[in-house]
């Protein structure tokens, strides 16, 4: 009788698994909204010297999106000031919400891809995963990796889905 081969596991694709270039921690907002004059202006003077006052270590190694959940036109300044006193604390912080706090995170570890690993390859996306992995990163890893592999599927390495494939060149 004859031993069973794994000819996933011998064939030379690469799997390339979102779930593991997401960011570990836990994702808060800060609001500015409390932060507002009667929830509609920023005053300089007050905004500042309660920012003084707060309480950042709670946000200590957090992960957090800066945002205005009131209807209020916010200068670009109180963001900027939110974010100087979070960036002594926080583990990561960005202006916008946590969507645009993902493709931020996302954006950061896909830049570690190995693409030299990839050169010629055929590569499979995995699907599935166990973390909210944002459809941008799927839009940014065929960016990045495009130009080098040899094919891109889509799926896990027994089902998938083809999505690129290299023409072949013309012999002259």
């Amino acid at each position: 009788m004859s031993d069973i081969v794994n000819r996933v596991a011998n064939s030379p694709i690469v799997t390339i698994d979102l779930e593991h270039f997401y960011e570990k921690g836990e994702r808060v907002r800060f609001d500015l909204a409390p932060f507002l004059y009667q929830g509609l202006v920023v005053r300089e003077v007050e905004y500042r010297e309660r920012m003084k006052e707060l309480d950042w270590s709670v946000y200590q190694d957090k992960l957090v999106a800066v945002h205005c959940s009131a209807d209020a036109i916010v200068p670009t300044w109180a963001l900027m000031l939110a974010v100087v006193n979070l960036q002594k604390v926080a583990k990561e912080v960005v202006i916008g919400d946590l969507k645009e706090l993902e493709v931020h995170l996302m954006a950061k570890s896909l830049k570690n891809l190995d693409l030299e690993a990839l050169k010629d390859r055929p590569v499979v996306i995995k699907g599935c995963s166990k973390m909210p992995v944002p459809d941008y990163a799927y839009g940014e890893v065929i960016r990045l990796i495009l130009p080098v592999v040899k094919n891109i599927m889509f799926g896990e390495p027994c089902s998938t889905v083809p999505v690129y494939k290299r023409p072949r060149e013309k012999k002259v």
